[in-house]
């Protein structure tokens, strides 16, 4: 038996010149709309070319399959929420614990408001989780983790900060994922987040307290 084929989830070229860029550009915000507005299920690369007012050749220049544009903007995504939790982390003047609580509130509103994009990607899941755009993203997350708990925890052990950092990114991670798989109204939602601010502020209070 033939081994199955995979789709590439790669763009097929980088767009050179400034028309080309924008032509991209058009592509990409037409397929986030058509995700929006029609949702994973309907989502093809024939809508996204009609929304955008293209030909469909025009998009397989750039993109050789649905999957191709799904992961650009998942990558995309990736990029812009990166740099906002770093901001978040690095903003030194609010207090560190303020610090986290914001980037709980913002991370969880992140993953509602990508529930429809990871919907689509499910099915190429296992593809992207090997690409290494996302360990990139993954690795920047991580790192920016660690200076934060470095800088909150200057006296902690190695152990104590690691198993810290991992709590903190498996709990986001998990949280993220419950909250925006279940639609719950935003209200509820900032009920989630303070609430899940609130446990990490009480852990990162008594380890600040112990004598390390």
């Amino acid at each position: 038996m033939s081994k199955r084929q995979t789709p590439p989830i790669s763009s097929r070229k980088q767009p050179q010149q400034s028309r080309s860029a924008d032509l991209v550009a058009t592509i990409l915000e037409a397929a986030l709309q058509v995700l929006q507005r029609e949702g994973a299920q309907k989502f093809t690369t024939a809508r996204v070319a009609e929304r955008a007012g293209v030909s469909i050749g025009s998009v397989y220049q750039y993109f050789p399959n649905k999957a191709a544009i799904l992961f650009r903007l998942q990558s995309d995504e990736w990029r812009q929420t990166g740099g906002m939790l770093r901001d978040i982390l690095q903003d030194a003047q609010q207090a560190p614990l303020q610090r986290l609580r914001t980037l709980v509130h913002a991370f969880i509103r992140s993953e509602c408001e990508e529930a429809e994009m990871r919907n689509a990607l499910t099915d190429i899941a296992p593809l992207y989780n090997d690409d290494p755009e996302a360990h990139e993203a993954w690795q920047y997350w991580d790192a920016t983790v660690q200076v934060f708990i470095a800088e909150l925890l200057p006296a902690a052990s190695a152990a104590t900060r690691s198993i810290l950092e991992e709590l903190i990114s498996t709990t986001l991670g998990s949280a993220g994922e419950h909250v925006s798989a279940h639609g719950y109204p935003a209200d509820r939602v900032d009920a989630y987040a303070d609430a899940m601010a609130d446990m990490f502020c009480a852990y990162l209070s008594s380890l600040e307290a112990r004598s390390f």
